[in-house]
């Protein structure tokens, strides 16, 4: 009975598999889709808005590139201090001591000591709290540092924090994080003609690459992260028997959202807009199954590209708008 039982379950969750397989068939993915790779420290931080994408792009969503923990805004307040003054100090301890003696004596019968033993309890805690309280404002005066000019703000500061209240710090993500400040020209490596040029190359060649499966050619346009991310949606349209053809990629428009040089590498984010025919087929009979062959699509995309000194310009990250 059990054994029936668990071949029924079995079979239920088959023909859900199936049924699961048939509809992402019907919904397979065409083209490199999503938000992946790496622009730097800048990963987790949205590019400036450009005419080509004028709408705020979302930072990228699938990376290898450790978050930046944000910075705090205020150095973690110290432990809170017993409560200043003679009765909060040590000297309130010894005379409440003191006079939690004299209360029990008065319960068992001896009391201060008579009249004369009460003032001399009382001279005894005077006597001891001065001495407490000398003691103290010593303490207290030893403590104390000098106050700087112009107020609290210019307190000594570490070279680090300074660099980080002058920039404003480094950001975290997803979490998101603070923003570091950008300089008043977004486009820093001032990225000429010629380098507009290659982007609109590469561009052409890594979708057609992409269309045509030839991990060789992405594997030379690319970084080893976003060839990574590439291959993977190549091999989950060939697991489901699917195949995505590109072709005819145009640039309609571009221009650059921002560059940047940090660890011996420069850094580009262009805006781009371009259309392409971009459909998916079944592999084994060559029917189409998403997309149109003969109808051109218009896509807005951030590109951002990655360089060594003196080397050529490879796609580092893709960001949908």
């Amino acid at each position: 009975m059990f054994t029936a039982r668990r071949f029924r379950l079995a079979s239920a969750f088959a023909a859900l598999l199936v049924t699961f397989s048939m509809a992402a068939v019907d919904t397979a993915d065409a083209r490199a889709r999503g938000s992946f790779g790496s622009r730097g420290t800048r990963t987790f931080q949205t590019a400036p808005t450009t005419n080509t994408i004028p709408n705020t792009v979302a930072p990228v969503q699938r990376t290898t590139t450790p978050a930046q923990p944000a910075r705090p805004n205020a150095q973690t307040p110290a432990a809170a201090q017993p409560r200043g003054g003679f009765l909060g100090g040590v000297g309130g301890s010894l005379i409440r001591g003191l006079m939690l003696g004299g209360m029990l004596g008065l319960l068992f019968g001896t009391g201060f000591g008579g009249l004369g033993g009460l003032f001399s309890l009382l001279v005894q805690v005077l006597l001891i709290g001065g001495v407490i309280m000398l003691v103290m404002r010593f303490m207290r005066a030893g403590s104390r540092r000098p106050a700087m000019a112009g107020g609290p703000d210019n307190a000594p500061r570490t070279a680090l924090e300074n660099f980080g209240r002058n920039l404003g710090g480094l950001g975290g993500a997803a979490s998101a994080g603070a923003t570091r400040a950008r300089p008043a020209n977004p486009d820093e490596l001032g990225v000429g003609q010629r380098d507009l040029d290659s982007f609109e190359q590469l561009l052409g060649q890594v979708q057609t690459a992409y269309g045509a499966e030839d991990y060789e050619t992405l594997r030379r346009l690319t970084t080893p992260e976003m060839m990574g991310y590439l291959a993977e949606q190549m091999a989950a349209n060939a697991t489901r028997g699917l195949r995505n053809h590109l072709a005819d990629i145009k640039l309609l428009q571009g221009d650059i959202a921002e560059s940047w040089r940090e660890d011996g590498r420069d850094y580009a984010t262009a805006a781009l807009r371009y259309s392409l025919n971009d459909w998916t087929v079944e592999r084994a009979t060559d029917q189409v199954v998403e997309g149109d062959p003969a109808a051109p699509t218009e896509v807005s995309e951030l590109w951002t590209f990655v360089r060594e000194r003196g080397g050529n310009w490879k796609l580092s990250a893709i960001q949908e708008a």
